[in-house]
């Protein structure tokens, strides 16, 4: 994803966004290329080996409509808000300090602008790829909310190697300039400080539902989004760890270590190009065919797989048909009896994360489409 964008690319983001209205619903879907993949085609069948051969740099992004997850906060501070902010930050290795500014500013911003709909998946979302929630290079967010050393701007690169990260942004939500004077907001007596998460959290919400914006709609949300940094790869990333951060959130149970560290392997890829037979920047490629994705997200884990679609199709205890699909699931393709010819991962709310075909890159998208050859979903964590 390069860094180039303009009027057009920004039509192009806006006019292939749909919306579904439902309560702190955030609804877009990112794509990395103008055009939609197509896992079930001709092309999506290269062989998986270990080949460096490189297909060209993908293009820029355009965006697909779906409906990633939300999460509500509980509206009351007290025993059910703190153990919910416990719980959830604790399942998701999101520091629970980050996680209290997050939730705090998405109770906050649900009475000064109810109808923005602004979830904490999204606030979430920007603070994990803006600076790992305020980890980066060594920092920490202590109790009172400050950052144990100032972050000035985190560079970001794509897959082209190109800067991408926003001039002069600073601080755990890499906030622009232009965002922070426009919209620093203070959550005690002192001046606002863009280096304390919760001032951070609360401006980057009422810039997000400037405009009066309403974050459940696609173009809201996008436009949200996108006024924090308007660069397709911060969108994708945020969009990703949103869908995640929402399937993990409305779950009543604790989701597996190992299936986190496998998507989370998988969001951080997103952006690097197809390349048939690559295994990843780790062994030296530029980028990953499908199976090399899935296979090097669960090395991640701790979990071995089979280096073919074909292969780990046979090989992971698959999911009983008719059941529903499972954050960290294997999405296969094609005929299980001749050939599987390509893997995702699934993130949840009918997404999944893959490398599709040549000329594309590592991208969000709905899973599921009419006239697809879906051979069914495998659980590697189950091995």
């Amino acid at each position: 994803m390069s860094a180039g964008g303009g009027p057009r690319t920004r039509r192009l983001l806006i006019a292939v966004v749909s919306a579904v209205v439902a309560v702190a619903v955030l609804v877009v879907v990112l794509q990395v290329v103008p055009r939609e993949p197509d896992p079930t085609s001709a092309a999506a069948e290269a062989p998986d080996t270990t080949s460096s051969a490189i297909a060209p740099p993908p293009s820029t992004a355009a965006p697909e409509s779906s409906t990633p997850p939300a999460t509500s906060v509980p509206q009351q501070q007290g025993m059910r808000f703190e153990e919910w902010v416990d719980d959830v930050a604790d399942w998701l290795d999101i520091p629970r300090r980050a996680m209290y500014a997050y939730a705090t500013a998405t109770v906050t911003l649900a009475d000064e602008r109810p109808d923005c709909h602004l979830s904490w998946v999204t606030l979430a979302g920007v603070g994990r790829t803006a600076s790992d929630h305020g980890r980066v290079a060594g920092a920490k967010v202590t109790e009172d909310g400050s950052l144990s050393k100032p972050l000035d701007t985190v560079e970001v690169r794509d897959f082209a190697d190109e800067v991408v990260s926003a001039p002069d942004a600073a601080g755990p939500m890499q906030l622009t300039p232009a965002v922070w004077d426009k919209f620093k907001a203070g959550t005690t007596e002192e001046l606002p400080d863009i280096q304390d998460l919760d001032d951070a959290a609360l401006t980057a919400g009422r810039a997000m539902c400037a405009q009066g914006r309403d974050l459940s709609d696609g173009d809201g949300w996008l436009g949200g989004v996108a006024a924090l940094q308007d660069e397709p790869l911060f969108l994708h990333r945020v969009l990703a760890t949103a869908n995640v951060y929402g399937t993990v959130g409305e779950s009543r149970d604790k989701p597996d270590p190992a299936v986190l560290d496998a998507v989370t392997f998988a969001i951080d890829k997103i952006g690097l190009p197809y390349v048939w037979g690559g295994n990843g920047t780790e062994h030296g490629h530029a980028g990953f065919d499908c199976s090399g994705l899935t296979t090097a997200a669960y090395a991640e884990a701790g979990i071995s797989l089979m280096r073919t679609a074909h292969t780990q199709y046979h090989s992971v205890p698959l999911v009983p048909s008719g059941d529903e699909p499972q954050l960290g699931d294997l999405i296969f393709f094609g005929d299980p009896g001749t050939k599987i010819h390509h893997v995702g991962l699934y993130i949840g709310n009918d997404q999944m994360i893959d490398a599709p075909t040549f000329g594309q890159a590592v991208q969000v998208h709905n899973y599921r489409k009419p006239g697809d050859n879906y051979a069914g979903a495998g659980r590697p964590a189950n091995l």
